[in-house]
């Protein structure tokens, strides 16, 4: 068992090797691309530096999984625009020595390792992710055109890059045998993997562009193909950068640089911190192992800093050694420390072999990189743009806007200035989005209505009139951006003829100053011209409900007008408007028995017997009228007081109400039905009077009376409708 599994570990760490050698090699090429061909040399010992020393780091930290560190492309992307920035600014600053020149950018790569070590130590992890994607996706975007440019010259033989003035005449000297290296190994990285899984198509691409070079190379047409990776000095690393860092911040003319170096440093730390923690959901994905992805960073950022002392460029995952490592049976540590040191072997013993490799194949793994580094998301939402309704478009639009607008300040001016551009942006992105309408939806009470159940002269009243009670369900931020439109709504609503305006806070985020300031005036304006606003969803205890004491909120509404959930709002506006429309008068007086509507269509004889064979019952508030799961078999017929039926779910503060019954109106309906146990509890509100038809005494009066027991049952099919078609009224409403 234990020899298997180290020969699974031992087989994913060689494959994990394998994937990760010619990729360093190219990412570190790519880097330091911007500087010329005379720092190609340290460019491939930094990329293969970032291999070994990265991941040792992590493992000394207490890494212990499959994931292994390499350099990426948009690692190496940051890198190469930091180059190209020094090469801008070489004759300002003397940077003519070449050590100079790598000082400085390892510098910049050190401290983008303490800040992002720094940043997982303060579990600021997550805040990262706060970064717009449009913002991520412009970088990720220039990263792949920038990577795929630098790859034409090589792929087409020359040895310069392409410059724009002299492209033409550049291309007469293209050749085609080399092209025809670099799109085999294309062409094999993209599609070999149809033809064998077992074999990792990175690979078979090598090996397979590496053979038709050296069969060009057999058949005498070494002229016409492209040129080796070239000798390399490969020596054990050693800390000799770091005086170098000291230098700088001790030396007076590397003092103007400063803020330029730490605006570099801190772009490569965030963008960099930002694709780990995407690459990091990724593995998870495939490991089915969760990691702490702030101790993530610290591990990531220490390994930075300690390979830019060695003169590596930073690391972060690669996904594609880290999916071969697991799908050739790594699974731990160990596979990540045996690629780790192949790799170290390998360019120890055998720089001589990797000095052959055509550099025409790295530019080819390079380009099919850049080709799927490309965000799909970008593509999508071009698609989705086409088929947006008006209504979505623009917002599709400005992420579209943002993402080529980051790509082409990357590409053509410079890292710091698209990071600026992009964030802020972003932040008036945010502001236009939040700017938005906050009302998720207004309707009125003709058909939204309390759970409160009254009798049908009420329910009539209420549906003639409901127009007067108008809801507002909000959603987001109630801020200076948003409460001007809310109370402009709610002053339409008004002058439309409304006279109570529930304001429901239940999805509302969050709520500033500005925002209850505006609705302390709408209050105070509809005071005056004798209307009534109402806050629903708000708790007393809640940080919405403190907040909205402290700025004085709750003082001028009072605290008769501030309700815990919707229903109690509904509930007493619907209680307000019946009083504007009938008075008081009845109120609080016992419901005279025939005027019930259960026993509408009876004549006075018939009343008389029903009444002789119904029990009268008086509750005190309080009371429970019965339980559920009790055996029911009788129907209650409420004249005076109200009685609900309320639940507690689990882990609840407080009791739901899911309705209740005043005077005119029946529950327990469905027991009498089909004399099952009860499904619910009710209980008395306040003092309740009841009269109660027994299930028994029921049948006895169809079998002496069937034509009382045929109105009564008629009387009960139409309640149980007209409930169902308030329930159907108020289900389409909140579907439109």
């Amino acid at each position: 068992m234990v020899t298997s599994t180290l020969r699974a570990e031992w087989a994913g760490g060689f494959t994990s090797a394998l994937l990760t050698l010619p990729l360093s090699i190219g990412f570190g090429l790519f880097a330091f691309a911007p500087l010329g061909e005379r720092y190609a040399g340290y460019g491939v010992i930094a990329g293969l530096y970032s291999a070994i020393i990265v991941a040792l780091v992590a493992l000394l930290l207490r890494a212990n999984s499959a994931v292994v560190f390499a350099p990426r492309s948009m690692q190496a992307y940051l890198i190469s625009m930091v180059a190209l920035h020094l090469v801008q600014i070489q004759s300002d600053v003397s940077l003519q020595d070449p050590q100079q020149t790598l000082t400085l950018m390892f510098f910049v790569i050190f401290l983008s390792g303490i800040m992002q070590a720094a940043l997982g130590a303060i579990g600021a992890g997550g805040l990262v992710k706060y970064i717009p994607y449009p913002v991520i996706a412009g970088f990720q975007n220039a990263a792949a055109v920038l990577l795929l440019l630098s790859q034409i010259a090589p792929m087409l033989g020359l040895g310069h890059r392409l410059e724009p003035g002299t492209m033409l005449e550049q291309l007469r000297h293209a050749q085609p045998l080399t092209l025809a290296v670099g799109i085999l190994t294309c062409y094999l990285m993209l599609y070999a993997g149809k033809l064998s899984k077992r074999i990792p198509a990175v690979i078979t691409g090598l090996f397979g562009g590496i053979g038709l070079y050296y069969l060009f190379l057999y058949l005498g047409y070494g002229d016409s193909v492209g040129p080796f990776i070239g000798e390399f000095r490969f020596a054990m690393p050693d800390l000799h950068y770091l005086s170098g860092f000291y230098a700088i911040v001790q030396e007076r003319q590397w003092w103007s640089l400063m803020p330029s170096v730490l605006a570099w440093a801190a772009s490569l730390a965030l963008i960099s911190s930002l694709d780990v923690l995407l690459c990091a959901k990724v593995m998870e994905g495939v490991t089915q192992q969760r990691q702490d992805h702030n101790l993530g960073l610290v591990r990531l950022g220490v390994g930075n800093l300690v390979v830019a002392a060695f003169g590596g460029i930073s690391s972060a995952i690669s996904l594609t050694s880290s999916q071969g490592n697991y799908n050739s049976g790594g699974r731990t540590g160990y596979s990540v420390l045996i690629s780790s040191l192949l790799i170290l072997a390998a360019v120890l013993f055998c720089a001589q072999l990797i000095a052959l490799i055509p550099k025409v194949v790295v530019a080819g793994m390079l380009a099919v990189t850049a080709w799927r580094l490309f965000d799909r998301w970008t593509v999508q939402l071009v698609k989705r743009i086409a088929a947006a309704g008006p209504r979505n478009r623009p917002s599709l639009l400005l992420d579209l806007f943002v993402i080529v607008l980051v790509t082409l300040v990357a590409v053509f001016a410079s890292l710091v200035t698209a990071v600026a551009i992009g964030m802020l942006v972003s932040v008036f992105s945010f502001l236009f989005r939040m700017s938005k309408s906050v009302i998720r939806r207004s309707i009125h009470g003709d058909v939204l209505r309390s759970r409160k159940t009254r009798e049908p002269r009420l329910m009539q009243l209420l549906f003639e009139h409901g127009r007067r009670i108008v809801v507002f369900e909000l959603e987001g931020s109630v801020f200076f951006g948003t409460a001007e439109k809310l109370i402009h709504q709610i002053e339409k609503a008004v002058k439309d003829g409304a006279t109570l305006v529930i304001v429901d806070l239940k999805r509302v985020t969050d709520i500033d100053s500005t925002g209850v300031r505006f609705l302390v005036q709408a209050n105070d304006a509809m005071v005056k011209e004798g209307r009534v606003l109402l806050l629903s969803s708000v708790e007393e205890q809640s940080r919405m409900g403190q907040f909205l004491r402290d700025t004085g909120a709750i003082a001028a509404l009072t605290k008769a007008r501030v309700f815990v959930d919707i229903d109690q709002a509904l509930e007493w506006a619907e209680d307000q408007l019946i009083l504007s429309e009938l008075g008081d008068v009845g109120l609080g007086a016992e419901f005279p028995f025939g005027q019930l509507d259960i026993f509408a269509g009876l004549s006075t004889a018939q009343i008389e017997v029903v009444k002789g064979m119904l029990r009268r019952c008086v509750y005190a508030k309080g009371d429970t009228v019965f339980r559920e799961g009790d055996p029911g078999q009788q129907l209650f017929v409420i004249a005076k007081g109200e009685a609900s039926v309320r639940i507690r779910p689990a882990g609840a503060t407080r009791d739901i109400r899911l309705v209740t019954f005043s005077p005119g109106t029946i529950f327990g309906e469905v027991a009498l039905l089909d004399t099952e146990v009860r499904s619910a509890t009710v209980q008395a509100d306040e003092e309740l009077v009841c009269y109660v038809l027994e299930h028994e005494v029921f049948q006895q009066l169809a079998g002496s009376h069937p034509d009382i027991a045929v109105t009564l049952l008629r009387n009960l099919g139409r309640e149980l409708s007209n409930r169902l078609r308030r329930a159907n009224r108020v289900i389409y409403q909140m579907d439109n």
